[in-house]
């Protein structure tokens, strides 16, 4: 696994044997997706968190029922399955997942009726540099180490809407393959929610072709994608919401952003803002949040990106 989910990736680790005993359990028991399916002539579509949950809510429209494995306002990554949620994933008609993000979600899903939307799409790398980064994994086990070199790649992809339109597309086959009674519906809405996200596509492209400034310093590299499609440098100061940034890379991302005129440091809602708030300090910026919607925002995927454009046209100097 990348260092992207490299704290929950040792949680897991821990968890491997409470996992199990949770899955035995589960498949004894009499399953609330299968029931509610029963109920409500539904399949039950499981998401793991916000973005994909908003995905399979607009392709399966009032043809599914889709729920979600990560609270509001609960970090993804740190994510732990109780026995009712993975019982509503061994009886989901499909579960709806990133491989990468959340290590207990990868370990519980049925790869028949299990969709990793990072394989719909090209994916980007993961943004590690054994040299600059290696201090970030010292104290490791052999194990965990090996553990982080399972995903290869950026599993952040929902943050360029471009690739989540390919999503849109890919999914609302999979849907229609698990519920066939209603295959053109997803079809029809997957084509409609993909139409939405290349318009939001174009949108982000023209607000951000002509800024000041194209270096975006974050709390953590959960931008990858974003800076790619728009042609933007993101600089991270960790690689991860849980790790601790070292002495040494705090002064290079300093210096890089005073040599770029950087004026901002973004933060995130559901990470504390205390270290990107040194780093502002020290070099005369400010500080913004800059939503990487892990968590549900107050309206829906398609707001909170447009006030992320917003955001950034602000602290980029972009003119429209």
């Amino acid at each position: 696994m990348s260092g992207f989910s490299r704290a929950c990736a040792a949680r897991s680790l821990a968890g491997t044997a409470a996992l199990a005993a949770a899955l035995a359990t589960a498949a004894c028991g009499s399953g609330s997706a299968q029931t509610t399916a029963a109920e409500t002539g539904k399949p039950e579509v499981v998401a793991a968190f916000y973005p994909l949950q908003w995905l399979s809510e607009q392709v399966g429209g009032s043809d599914a029922n889709v729920t979600v494995l990560t609270a509001p306002g609960v970090e993804p990554h740190d994510l732990e399955l109780g026995i009712k949620q993975v019982t509503d994933i061994k009886n989901a008609a499909l579960t709806v997942y990133i491989k990468g993000i959340q290590p207990a979600v990868d370990d519980a899903v049925e790869p028949d009726t299990s969709f990793d939307a990072a394989t719909a799409v090209t994916t980007l790398p993961a943004g590690e540099d054994e040299h600059e980064h290696e201090h970030e994994h010292e104290g490791e086990s052999e194990e965990e180490h090996a553990e982080h070199a399972d995903v290869s790649y950026d599993p952040h992809i929902w943050l360029d809407p471009s690739r989540l339109a390919t999503v849109a597309t890919k999914l609302g086959e999979r849907m229609a393959a698990a519920d066939p009674a209603h295959a053109q519906g997803y079809r029809d809405r997957a084509a409609k929610t993909a139409a939405t996200l290349t318009g939001l596509d174009q949108e982000l492209s023209q607000g951000l072709t002509t800024c000041r400034s194209k270096t975006l310093v974050t709390a953590h590299e959960a931008f990858g994608y974003l800076a790619d499609r728009y042609k933007l440098k993101q600089v991270g100061i960790t690689l991860d919401p849980e790790m601790e940034p070292s002495p040494a890379r705090l002064s290079e991302v300093a210096k890089l952003a005073k040599s770029e005129g950087v004026t901002t440091v973004f933060t995130e809602s559901l990470v504390s803002p205390k270290v990107a708030e040194v780093l502002a300090s020290q070099v005369g910026a400010k500080t913004a949040v800059l939503d990487p919607l892990e968590s549900k925002p107050s309206g829906d995927y398609v707001s909170a990106m447009r006030d992320n454009l917003k955001t950034l046209q602000t602290a980029l100097g972009c003119t429209a």
